[in-house]
């Protein structure tokens, strides 16, 4: 299928409206949709909450409201003959909402331009060919690349039964990320503080340990910028050492997971208020909790990105276990001498070094954040869509 310039400007147009559901979509993807006809853009929109208007939904949604037709009392014929530009196939089941495939047949849609087909079993394929059958005019493709950047956390969890992992870490010049005592709060500076809130926001949940927690009792929610939804809490305290006052368990914030293991007996749930807080037991791995497990139990909350914020030890157990998809270093132009760097990942042989892809660099005030891949979404997804 040859895409013409007018198609890729319209399918970008459609990834930007996608980013702006990103940080409350979970654990549905974030789709863009843009309509057009007559070579005018008739409408546009982004996947809203789980339970709410898929992005086709509400790009009809707009050109209903601002048709001339729709004035005449013809709104449910505004988009016919229309092209629809959408970053992911068009659903085809019925969830918490109606199959958009149907709606757009409905509604009369001519052309429906795919940047990816949806993996996941319930559409994998069927909404273009539902849309086809219906003698809708189908393409899937278009800027493909840029779409599975932007939905990879949906993909990752469709195709490989894990969210996207990442991991941030705040790091000295020298590559520190704590003194020796444990103190890491303030390495990096305000502005980059503040980035930070965007990584969480864009997550489905916070991870971290419980040496984390014991030492800097965070609360690893959004602060700097309103959100209708706040990433949930993640918390490996394999003995049940977290303390009933502890800040990440107030309300306030998303809903914590506290995940143990089997003999953890101070973690009994009935401590805790069931709407805000979740324990359950997990699997062991050489005394520790089993990170594979751990991973598979996120993938089951729905969560398409996840970001790790912990001590040395725990990140370098992830890696170890080579489950980590990224990492996003800011690292503040200073020298803190001896201090925590990663525990818990070891290589035997210079020859096994972990060589991570850079995908980004810039400054963010004055510290740089460095965007590193050990996953390639383009590689480690296309074949399926």
């Amino acid at each position: 299928m040859t895409f013409t310039a007018f198609d890729h400007s319209m399918m970008a147009k459609a990834l930007q409206q996608a980013a702006q559901g990103a940080a409350i979509t979970t654990p549905n993807p974030s789709v863009g949709c843009v309509l057009v006809r007559d070579g005018q853009i008739i409408g546009i929109g982004h996947s809203q909450a789980a339970g709410g208007a898929h992005a086709e939904i509400m790009a009809l949604k707009m050109a209903k409201a601002h048709s001339s037709r729709a004035a005449r009392g013809e709104s449910d014929h505004v988009a016919r003959g229309a092209t629809a530009y959408v970053t992911l196939e068009p659903c085809s089941h019925f969830g918490r909402t109606p199959p958009c495939a149907n709606t757009l047949i409905g509604a009369g849609i001519s052309r429906v331009i795919a940047a990816l087909r949806d993996p996941n079993p319930l559409v994998a394929g069927q909404g273009l060919a539902r849309l086809a059958a219906h003698g809708v005019e189908v393409s899937h493709g278009l800027l493909a690349a840029q779409a599975r950047e932007h939905h990879k956390g949906f993909l990752s969890r469709m195709i490989r039964q894990r969210p996207w992992l990442r991991v941030k870490l705040a790091a000295s010049l020298d590559g520190r990320i704590a003194l020796e005592n444990g103190q890491s709060q303030w390495i990096t500076g305000a502005a980059a503080r503040a980035d930070v809130q965007k990584l969480r926001a864009r997550s489905c949940a916070m991870l971290t340990g419980i040496g984390t927690i014991l030492v800097d009792d965070p609360q690893l929610n959004v602060r700097d910028f309103p959100v209708t939804r706040q990433p949930q809490r993640v918390v490996l305290d394999s003995r049940g050492r977290t303390p009933l006052n502890a800040k990440i368990l107030a309300p306030s914030g998303g809903k914590t997971h506290l995940l143990s293991l089997a003999d953890a007996a101070s973690l009994q749930p009935q401590q805790f208020s069931a709407e805000h807080v979740t324990s359950r037991q997990l699997a062991a791995s050489n005394g520790q909790l089993d990170l594979h497990a751990v991973v598979a139990y996120l993938a089951e909350q729905g969560f398409n990105e996840v970001t790790i914020e912990a001590g040395g030890k725990l990140v370098g157990a992830f890696l170890q276990a080579g489950l980590i998809d990224e990492i996003v270093l800011y690292q503040s132009m200073s020298l803190i001498g001896r201090g925590q760097a990663l525990a818990d990942f070891t290589i035997a042989d210079l020859n096994a070094q972990l060589r991570p892809t850079l995908f980004d660099r810039r400054m963010i005030g004055n510290d740089q954040r460095i965007t590193l891949r050990l996953t390639d979404p383009n590689l480690a997804f296309a074949e399926a869509v």
